[in-house]
């Protein structure tokens, strides 16, 4: 791993200056950072914050509120408003413009005030860093916030702590979380004993890092960097160079948009010198351009997207999935890869001991009651060469997992380790260390005679010993026994177990115990391996099948071990088609070519060993061969994957608050089974959308017929419905029924479908002609029925004038109202047809959405006061509907439902095992 970001200071304070090397030795790192031992004084490190700046990490790019909100104005659809509203206006027609601009402000507020609610960033980054710290400064140790720590300053650690900043050990030893920044689940050793060399920052034995967490033993520390110059600030920078792309909705509902301008732009232009040509004064063509306009707009489109994205929010939230950004619910209908980490998301991150082999026998035994001595002499070894403590009462639990289950699996075995007891018998400990890859105790076994307890890797232990224990008795270690051991270790290695061997050294009677490691760990007995799992979560299997029904793909991408990964891939139904399994140091190798040719293989895959940019890589690689990327991750080192990737899901139990900040989800439960219930949320969310899409567009017909036969007939036809009229129906009676089949239940066969194209538009040829030519012009027809029927029982003849002051002029105000209740009796007919785009309205239920229901009762209802309120009647130039009227619109939703509910018929016939994927 590189060096972390320029910026630390050398010789002296200055942010500006080169930075030091935390790996060059101690004393020229003091010199340096121009301090001592004891760190800086009070003063000193007062002018050091000011010159550092504070120990947190800045969050950037934060696009301030007035550019979302001004953002809402510039939208295709937006200017096409505001530019009908300035026609209005150089009409004459000031008050109509008035309304037609409050729509566009009303719209932007609406949109603006959602999303503001629905994406409210998490401060995770500086949260992240522990708010109080210990630090030596004129020689005294006091408790300071972690904000003003400075390089130079010298921190005390201790069991629980947390890191602030990036450190070198000057004294002490403690075992440390690092999975924050390296996906490792199992504490690594960190003490003064300086590396040799200058390895990658990370695998300094002398070096802690801000955001790690102490979990045994004490330390004294030499601060060398803080805030945005540490590992985590380098990490969240690299999240933070990364764009965030526009979601497949957000593009596509823009792209329509575009086209619904261009379109109703054109018609306009195209039709303001037909209604000159035809006779129309300049007032009536402008007014008629700007009905087109209004009429050609779904005004509704935006809000009900909007509102629809913010109700499946809510839905998704009461699963266990937190969705920071409306569009996202949408994306997740189109995920067509899962990304996955194992600990935690695939595995329940409880670790268990589950097997124990002793003296090379070949058999698996499960820690209880009657474990035969052998097997209780090894788990009392393993248990007693610990630091860690359960819990106990008001006590939590101490130390890692790994310890936790040892100490657990003796207490089960009969052979219980009282750990204060333990601890103070305890003659010399010699910690873990990664280049050893053991640890051993040495204990007194009675008042003249030590014993040294060892456990680790078993390649690290195995070398060591001499003698293995046979039926209870200490016998020569031979070749025979080593191949059965190791064969075993393949074997405990194959079931995805972390795997451990114990040994230990009884020393001579009256023999002192050993200062020294090297004078101890050798000529030891072996006693046996011991396999700990992390269980599979029982959900998980159920989920990954369903996901396989649904044509995903899941990959595994972690920092553990490949062996461990592929084995858990296996248990819960990854790779049943084909697995591979790719190290770090292979994907690093691997050019973008053959990266592309094995994701595009159509086998899963095991990525382990995953740094932060491998992992950036692999969210690359596949969306750049077409694929929509759900990524999991917890730790850091995940948040710039979790930043690219189409969703990034974070882990709201076990996970940091920077994979948080940087996902586009966060799970309540860790669990993997959540995902998929939220890509099926996701794509029940998308075919609604296209219902309400469907619902909105097939009124746009019968609003833009009526400004047609007008102009057609030079104005000898009045005009059939006013600019008013439209916006009462695309932003009153529309609005409601159109959010209700937002909460539409999912079809049948929602999660056997593969999933969409990237590239797939969500609105369609076969969704346009469903709704502009079948339900548009069916519904046209039936409209202008209703206006002319109300026309000519009257007398009227076309050419009669019906303004204000002719005896034909209540006559008329009764024939819009005609319209415009015909084109809401319309809707509802629409409405129900869009329920479903398969099957029929019998087989999902009339009554079980109420929510329509209720949409529907409450345009009804408005419909209502518009027509027989006076109020309403001057406002919006209505009249109220005689008997026989009402008795004709009431026919319309039956004959709209009908038609589709034949056309569907007629479909399911032809084709009965289409899915009703798009409306037609």
């Amino acid at each position: 791993m590189p060096d972390p970001t320029p910026g630390r200071a050398r010789s002296g304070p200055s942010a500006d200056s080169a930075e030091p090397d935390p790996r060059e030795p101690l004393l020229r790192l003091l010199r340096d950072l121009r301090c001592g031992t004891d760190g800086v004084s009070e003063r000193e490190a007062a002018r050091r914050l000011v010159a550092y700046g504070p120990n947190r990490i800045r969050r950037r790019g934060k696009r301030p509120w007035w550019r979302d909100l001004a953002a809402q104005f510039v939208h295709p659809l937006a200017l096409l408003l505001i530019g009908a509203g300035l026609l209005a206006f150089a009409a004459g027609t000031p008050a109509l413009a008035g309304a037609i601009l409050a729509v566009v402000v009303l719209n932007a507020a609406f949109a603006f005030v959602q999303e503001r609610q629905a994406e409210q960033a998490v401060e995770a980054l500086g949260r992240l860093l522990s708010e109080q710290a210990r630090v030596v400064r004129d020689g005294v140790s006091r408790s300071v916030d972690a904000a003003s720590i400075v390089p130079g300053d010298v921190v005390l650690l201790a069991e629980g702590d947390r890191v602030c900043a990036d450190a070198r050990v000057v004294e002490g030893l403690v075992d440390v979380d690092m999975s924050t920044l390296t996906g490792e689940s199992v504490p690594v050793a960190r003490g003064s004993q300086h590396a040799v060399g200058t390895p990658p920052l990370l695998e300094a034995s002398d070096l802690l890092f801000s955001g790690t967490a102490v979990v045994d033993g004490t330390a004294r520390v030499l601060v060398y960097a803080t805030g945005d110059h540490t590992e985590l600030g380098r990490i969240a920078a690299l999240s933070h160079r990364v764009k965030r792309e526009s979601s497949p909705l957000e593009t596509q509902v823009k792209r329509v948009a575009w086209i619904i301008a261009a379109v109703a732009t054109s018609v306009g232009l195209a039709f303001l010198p037909l209604g000159l040509l035809a006779g129309l004064s300049l007032k009536d063509a402008f007014l008629f351009a700007v009905g087109l306009l209004v009429a050609n707009v779904p005004e509704g489109l935006l809000p009900t997207i909007t509102l629809a994205l913010a109700v499946g929010v809510r839905v998704l939230a009461r699963r266990g999935a937190v969705v920071k950004r409306l569009s996202a619910v949408e994306t997740l209908g189109s995920t067509s890869v899962i990304c996955t980490d194992k600990t935690g998301t695939l595995t329940e991150n409880r670790m268990h001991v589950s097997l124990v082999r002793g003296g090379g026998a070949p058999v698996d035994v499960v820690p209880g009651p009657g474990l035969p001595q052998e097997y209780r002499h090894l788990l009392h070894s393993v248990a007693t060469c610990t630091t860690a403590a359960v819990a106990d009462g008001d006590r939590p639990a101490i130390g890692d997992p790994m310890e936790l289950a040892l100490l657990q699996a003796a207490a089960h075995g009969d052979t219980p380790v009282d750990e204060a007891v333990r601890d103070r018998d305890r003659l010399r400990l010699f910690p873990f260390i990664p280049t050893l890859r053991l640890m051993s105790t040495v204990t007194p076994e009675s008042d003249t005679r030590r014993r040294l307890d060892v456990k680790g890797a078993p390649e690290a232990v195995l070398p060591r010993c001499t003698t293995i224990v046979d039926d209870g008795v200490a016998r020569a270690l031979t070749d025979e026994d080593r191949r059965r051991t190791e064969a075993a270790l393949a074997d405990f290695a194959g079931r995805g177990l972390r795997v451990l061997a114990s040994a230990d050294r009884v020393f001579a009677e009256g023999t002192p115990a050993p200062e020294h490691r090297e004078d101890a760990e050798h000529d030891l007995c072996f006693l046996g391996l011991v396999g700990l799992v992390d269980p599979a979560r029982p959900e998980v299997p159920e989920a990954v099948r369903r996901c396989h029904d649904a044509g995903l793909k899941v990959h595994v991408v972690t920092g553990d071990h490949p062996v461990t990964a592929t084995s858990i891939a296996r248990e819960v139904g990854i790779g049943t088609e084909g697995l591979l399994t790719v190290t770090g140091e292979e994907l690093e190798a691997m050019s973008e070519a053959r990266l592309d040719e094995l994701i595009g293989s159509g086998d899963e895959i095991v990525f382990a060993r995953s740094s932060p940019e491998a992992k950036l890589r692999i969210a690359d690689a596949l969306r750049a061969v077409g694929h929509v990327v759900a990524m999991t991750g917890d730790g850091v080192n995940d948040a710039p994957a979790l930043h690219r990737a189409d969703i990034g899901v974070a882990m709201g139990r076990g996970g940091t608050d920077v994979a948080r900040e940087a996902s586009t989800m966060v799970l309540t439960d860790d669990n993997f089974a959540t995902i998929v219930a939220a890509i099926e949320a996701g794509r029940r969310v998308y075919d609604n959308v296209r219902k309400f899409i469907l619902y909105i567009f097939a009124h746009l017909t019968p609003e833009v017929v009526p400004f047609l036969v007008f102009a057609l007939s030079g104005g000898k036809i009045p005009l059939p419905l006013t600019v008013l009229q439209i916006l009462a129906i695309d932003l009153g009676t529309e609005t409601l029924p159109a959010l209700a089949l937002g909460r539409e239940p999912a079809e049948p066969g929602l999660m056997n479908r593969p999933p969409r194209s990237r590239k797939e538009s969500i609105i369609r040829g076969d969704l346009l002609f469903r709704a502009w030519v079948f339900l548009g012009l069916i519904s046209a027809a039936l409209v202008m029925t209703a206006f002319f029927y109300v026309l000519w029982r009257a007398g009227w003849q076309p050419g009669d004038p019906t303004g204000s002051g002719h005896p034909l002029h209540d006559d008329y105000l009764r024939a819009t109202s005609a319209t415009f209740a015909g084109i809401v009796a319309c809707q509802i007919g629409t409405a129900f047809a869009a329920r479903t785009e398969h099957a029929s309205l019998r087989s999902v239920g009339v009554w079980s959405n109420p929510l329509l229901l209720w949409g529907i009762a409450f345009e009804i209802a408005f419909t209502a006061a518009l027509i027989y309120l006076p109020p309403f009647q001057t406002l919006f130039g209505t009249s109220a509907l005689p008997v026989d009227v009402l008795a004709l619109i009431a026919s319309f939703p039956f004959i709209v439902w009908g038609a589709d509910e034949l056309r569907r018929a007629n479909r399911r016939r032809r084709h009965p095992t289409d899915g009703g994927r798009s409306p037609r």
